[in-house]
């Protein structure tokens, strides 16, 4: 067993953050150039005082996924709030889909970032709220998941030629980034005036359309064996006590890969490998960050929800929850197509009475 390198205290803004075993291996790829854990929470120190990454989880719940042996070792991920932690650490309330309550994260200042990463936090998953409203979504989030046989290429496309012209159409700005793997995020900030419901059911109102428009290339269905090889709408990203990886959020990869936030025209010839925990800082450093405006750029979902209700009278009402959800009112039943006995089912996928 290696032996344990001396803890180190930094100065983040003023605040002193313990930075313990410093030389541990986190990234195996990368080893002693750049994968250490001070390479991880340097990252993260660097990220949280030059503004961005702070502005993007400030006041959110945030979960934390640790890998404190690396990202060769165990996940640990952590919806709670630690017990023990310091003064500046602070807490929101959240109400999970059981109705059960639970104080998750609360970033509100830069040694925030770096004690979780301390902590052996790797990935930032935030909710789409800010405290203390975390019941009202601000954000409508459009995971485009790729399938297999698909690539990022795929993504990009389905993202440029589809997505941010429907998106304009409706007179909402999207704000995009990669995954960190190979997929791409739009976020689209909203008015919080609606609840979780609601949010999930204007973004399967907004997948519809996008696979009306091109059913070859995307698909909405809950379930893996229909996708084929098209891009997943992942609707369920928008539920509550879904989270969704932070933008410049590092990701568990072997180069310690971003979640990096772009311009649309950017997205158009970006190599997500490219953004990574080494590379990122400078270029934050030589540009505007491009979702600087985000929170004022909010809209209302009027125009999704008509859309909604036109889904509604064409028989197309709401999709599964994942699993672990309680059974939702309107959801139809989560019974995988294969197992379906056709005669009880109708055209639109719900169950005939007897």
């Amino acid at each position: 067993m290696a032996s344990r390198s001396p803890a180190e205290e930094l100065d983040v803004d003023g605040i002193a953050v313990r930075l313990s075993n410093p030389d541990k291996i986190y990234f195996p790829g990368l080893g002693e150039n750049g994968g250490r854990k001070r390479d991880l929470v340097g990252y993260y120190r660097t990220m949280a005082l030059a503004g961005p990454m702070l502005s993007a989880v400030r006041d959110r719940p945030t979960f934390i996924e640790r890998y404190p042996d690396g990202v060769d070792g165990d996940q640990i991920y952590q919806k709670h709030i630690a017990r023990k932690r310091p003064e500046h650490v602070l807490s929101t309330p959240i109400t999970f889909p059981s109705g059960r309550k639970g104080d998750a994260l609360r970033p509100t200042v830069p040694a925030d970032i770096v004690w979780a990463a301390n902590y052996g936090t790797v990935i930032f998953h935030t909710w789409p709220t800010r405290h203390p409203d975390n019941d009202h979504p601000d954000q409508l989030r459009i995971d485009l998941d790729p399938s297999p046989g698909t690539d990022f290429d795929d993504v990009r496309r389905v993202a440029i030629d589809l997505v941010q012209p429907l998106l304009t159409e409706l007179d909402v700005t999207g704000f995009v980034k990669t995954s960190g793997s190979r997929g791409i995020h739009v976020f689209v900030p909203i008015e919080p005036r609606w609840d979780f419901i609601a949010g999930r059911r204007a973004v399967i109102a907004l997948a519809r359309e996008l696979e009306r428009r091109d059913p070859e290339s995307v698909t909405t269905s809950w379930w893996k064996e229909e996708r084929g090889q098209r891009i997943f709408i992942d609707f369920n990203q928008n539920a509550r006590d879904r989270s969704m990886c932070a933008p410049y959020s590092v990701r568990r990869s072997p180069d310690g890969r971003v979640s990096m936030p772009v311009t649309w025209a950017e997205l158009a010839d970006v190599d997500p490998a490219s953004f990574t925990m080494a590379t990122v800082p400078d270029l934050v450093a030589r540009r505007e960050d491009p979702w600087t405006d985000i929170d004022e750029r909010r809209a209302g979902i009027e125009p999704l929800l008509e859309m909604v209700d036109r889904d509604e009278e064409n028989g197309l009402g709401d999709m599964p929850y994942p699993p672990s959800y309680p059974k939702m009112p309107g959801e139809p039943p989560r019974v995988q197509p294969s197992k379906k006995v056709a005669a009880h089912w109708d055209e639109h996928g719900n169950r005939v009475e007897e």
